[in-house]
């Protein structure tokens, strides 16, 4: 699948989204201005965005914890993010979800989950779904390397080879389960192997390399679309915030840190290539950051100027066992 020079300035000023979006939500945890806690994926922006890159609208995405860039990459409206963030009716869940539980489900977004590996059942049965309805729709599971090790992943990649159905595990390792180092955690040292015992492909790509993520997932996506079942893609990334923000980070260095920031990081790598193949000029750089400034300012407006939910809407959409 090639991608136009359009496509790629497209690409690259998502991933600028995301990061602002994800600097500017730090910095009002800082301020004590979201409740709860906030999981930020600074650092895997070309995973989130080369993977949704490639999908449809009617196609389906569950998401994790540490879930803005899927959002965004998925078509999420920023403004509407901030103002769930921030405890806001106008939010995408009214206020009441937060950070972990953003969902969309008019652009295929059936949420970001708070529990870890509690996606997988859920696309499961989206790809079931799919399936009965025989449509051409793919549904796509974000995952880390911790929850690799959840028996919902084992489950859920089970069934899904069982039944052919079309589904993508997309696992963005970015080598640590919460604290711990995946060195430690992840038997035979990788995700994608474990494709092998269920009998459906796997595949690793460098995921801070868009277009590598972009052409590995466009294979997966049109295996499924075809009717050959699931695959298993696994994005190698660094995250460059803790696991949560405040995370006091003790069990790495400054050093490992800023050595990935330096030297592999998606965006400045995207920047350098569009540069180097004439798309991407200084100026036109800069005009995609100022872009970006503004939208994310007049969506941290949107949610500033909104009302707080009433008291009594605690008791509204809630599922009631009569």
């Amino acid at each position: 699948m090639k991608t136009n020079k359009k496509e790629k300035i497209a690409l690259l000023r998502t991933m600028l989204l995301i990061r602002a979006f994800e600097e500017r939500a730090g910095k009002l945890f800082e301020q004590n201005l979201i409740p709860g806690f906030i999981h930020l994926s600074i650092g895997e922006e070309a995973s989130s965005v080369g993977t949704c890159s490639v999908l449809r609208g009617d196609d389906y995405v569950a998401s994790t914890h540490r879930g803005h860039g899927h959002m965004i990459a998925k078509g999420a409206d920023p403004k509407r993010m901030f103002a769930e963030l921030l405890g806001r009716s106008t939010g995408y869940c009214k206020g009441k979800g937060g950070s972990m539980h953003i969902a969309d489900f008019s652009i295929g977004i059936l949420g970001a989950n708070g529990v870890v590996g509690g996606g997988f059942p859920i696309t499961v049965g989206a790809g079931l779904s799919i399936k009965l309805r025989k449509t051409d729709q793919v549904a796509v599971v974000f995952f880390g390397d911790g929850a690799s090790n959840r028996g919902t992943f084992h489950e859920a990649a089970n069934m899904a080879a069982v039944w052919k159905l079309p589904v993508i595990f997309v696992c963005e390792n970015n080598l640590y389960a919460s604290t711990t180092p995946s060195k430690y955690t992840l038997a035979g040292g990788s995700v994608a192997e474990r494709g092998r015992a269920y009998g459906i492909p796997g595949f690793v790509t460098d995921g801070n390399d868009i277009l590598k993520v972009k052409k590995i997932v466009s294979e997966a996506v049109k295996r499924a679309r075809e009717g050959n079942g699931p695959s298993i893609v696994e994005n190698m990334t660094y995250r460059y915030r803790g696991h949560f923000e405040g995370d006091p980070q003790k069990y790495r260095t400054r050093e490992e840190i800023d050595t990935f920031m330096t030297r592999n990081d998606p965006i400045d790598r995207f920047r350098i290539l569009l540069e180097t193949e004439g798309i991407l000029s200084r100026k036109r750089y800069k005009d995609l950051g100022d872009e970006v400034g503004h939208q994310i300012q007049e969506a941290l407006e949107y949610a500033h100027n909104s009302p707080l939910p009433r008291p009594e809407e605690a008791l509204e959409d809630l599922f009631v066992n009569p």
